[in-house]
């Protein structure tokens, strides 16, 4: 039935510069999964899901990503290397380059929008070159009624051309053959040269990021977020490998999203998005039961090996550690039906410590969740060979630094405003190591971990006992149910305690040069709520 919006007389694409196209309009992702397979872009695993190759790029291109520096941009952005600048000019250029590659060409055309908060609603109308790419924004964006699209008028355009590469990167102000470029004046993203399809996606997370705390006093998050029987909600920021998606899959409480959020003035908390974009590196139905179950007809696959059976074979990383899977929300059983909910209660910033020192579970004063926000603090596990075990400390500024456009210490603020207005409690938690740092420690259980976070919901850390940390200055309680009580002080757990204390100064020195480059923006309150040593093992006079 969707597939009679083809035959309707829809729009001309020629404002746009597409010419002589033939327009695919809101195809259904059956009928999208027909032509890829037909096409012999994809093919089907056992169960029937659509299984495709992004081709060369098998994740974001950081370097390749461009905001346009134009008046509106010019004194508002963070500019360096995480924004990279290119002029009017240049992306006017681009953008007919890639509007003559589509002419003459069957293209898919797909009305969608961002935003699940009625009045931040944002209209998205994405061109594709690839079948799949366009059930890719299907999945991820939100869902407009029939009724919706009759008169549906766009706010922001996607032009994705992964079959176009710049012929003379130079010329153009860019790197390479591929780009991805957001211009907020005309409200374009433009990808070019890769088909991964997370470029869309981010592109407009990245929009988004400095649309609503500029024009909308809305602090953007990338984060999970769920809410409990009572109402109340809870945020979970994490990078990757942090247990972001785990820990928000709570069979206790309902989903509103998995990914990136808004949170509003009159607190509201809503999902961007209108599906899931799932890493299934490894993946079992014991381990992730819902993004296992969800992987069925209508979710799409990416850069995934087979099994001789058909089936995905989730533990092959030989096209990419980046295997992925996108699919709608509603795949999911366990979600908030309007993906949005008031009332956030607790924030949890969620980080693998690989050398062993973090706390497992920490609460967090203002300024100090300000700092940890700003600094997004987690560690990798270095690769094993030739030795080396030494994890290397890895920081991205506000949990999603590739996506900020705006000063981290912005978002700071913000987040320390908001936490302060609506009483919520932020928490510190570590889902890395314990007894010692990686190769020599161990990881903290999962249940453990689980039972953290039910006694914070439950609300049974809110009259126990705290011990001040004393080189991060984090608040650690002394007793959680059905958590062993000698994990809760990371130093107890560890053999020799002078070698906790020289791996924890190692740890506090990395925060506080990372912390340099925010220093001049940050607040007095926000700088101290860093680690209370400095690299010279002085205490600071604050504590």
């Amino acid at each position: 039935m969707e597939d009679l919006a083809t035959l309707k007389k829809q729009p001309s694409l020629e404002a746009y510069g597409l010419k002589n196209v033939k327009a695919h309009w809101n195809l259904s992702p059956e009928t999208l999964q027909k032509i890829t397979v037909d096409k012999k872009m994809g093919k089907e695993t056992a169960n029937g899901t659509l299984a495709i190759n992004t081709g060369k790029f098998t994740g974001r291109s950081p370097q390749d990503r461009f905001l346009v520096k134009d008046d509106y941009t010019a004194d508002k952005v963070w500019w360096g290397k995480t924004n990279k600048a290119v002029s009017p000019e240049n992306f006017d250029k681009l953008k007919n380059e890639i509007t003559e590659y589509l002419s003459g060409k069957e293209i898919y055309v797909r009305d969608g929008y961002v935003c699940a908060e009625p009045e931040y609603r944002t209209n998205i109308r994405t061109v594709t070159e690839l079948p799949w790419s366009n059930m890719f924004v299907y999945n991820m964006f939100l869902r407009p009624s029939e009724k919706e699209l009759k008169n549906f008028k766009e706010d922001w355009l996607i032009l994705c051309a992964p079959g176009y590469e710049c012929p003379d990167p130079a010329a153009y102000g860019i790197r390479q053959g591929n780009f991805s470029i957001i211009n907020f004046t005309e409200k374009i993203a433009l990808v070019g040269g890769s088909a991964y399809t997370g470029e869309m996606k981010k592109g407009i997370f990245s929009a988004l990021n400095m649309i609503l705390p500029v024009e909308k006093n809305v602090l953007p998050m990338h984060c999970s977020a769920n809410v409990g029987k009572k109402g109340d909600t809870a945020i979970f920021f994490g990078l990757s490998g942090t247990g972001k998606t785990t820990l928000s899959a709570d069979p206790d409480r309902k989903l509103i999203g998995d990914d990136e959020h808004g949170w509003t003035a009159d607190n509201t908390i809503f999902n961007f998005e209108g599906g899931c974009y799932a890493k299934v590196i490894d993946l079992s139905e014991e381990k992730e039961p819902d993004i296992f179950r969800a992987v069925k007809p209508g979710a799409l696959l990416e850069n995934i090996v087979f099994k001789d059976n058909g089936e995905p074979d989730y533990e092959d990383s030989s096209i990419t550690q980046n295997t992925r899977v996108s699919y709608p929300i509603y795949h999911i059983d366990n979600i908030q039906e309007t993906l949005y909910a008031n009332n956030p209660k607790n924030i949890f910033f969620l980080t693998c410590d690989a050398f062993g020192v973090l706390p497992p579970v920490s609460k967090l004063t203002p300024g100090q969740a300000a700092y940890h926000f700003i600094s997004g603090y987690t560690a990798k596990v270095a690769g094993t060979e030739a030795g080396i075990t030494e994890p290397v400390p890895s920081f991205s500024a506000c949990f999603g630094e590739p996506f900020m456009p705006l000063h981290p210490t912005v978002y700071g603020e913000m987040l320390s405003k908001k936490m302060q207005e609506a009483g919520v409690n932020v928490w510190l938690i570590n889902t890395g190591w314990s007894a010692g740092p990686y190769g020599v420690g161990s990881r903290i259980k999962l249940k453990y971990t689980r039972a953290m976070i039910t006694a914070i919901l439950n609300g049974d850390l809110d009259n126990v006992d705290y011990e001040q940390n004393f080189i991060f200055g984090l608040y650690m309680p002394k007793y959680c149910p059905g958590v062993p009580t000698e994990i809760l002080d990371p130093m107890n757990t560890w053999l020799q305690k002078g070698a906790y204390v020289g791996k924890a100064i190692q740890l506090a020195h990395s925060f506080h040069l990372n912390f340099e480059k925010f220093a001049q923006q940050a607040s007095d309150q926000i700088i101290e709520g860093g680690p209370l040593i400095d690299e010279h093992h002085h205490l600071h006079e604050h504590f």
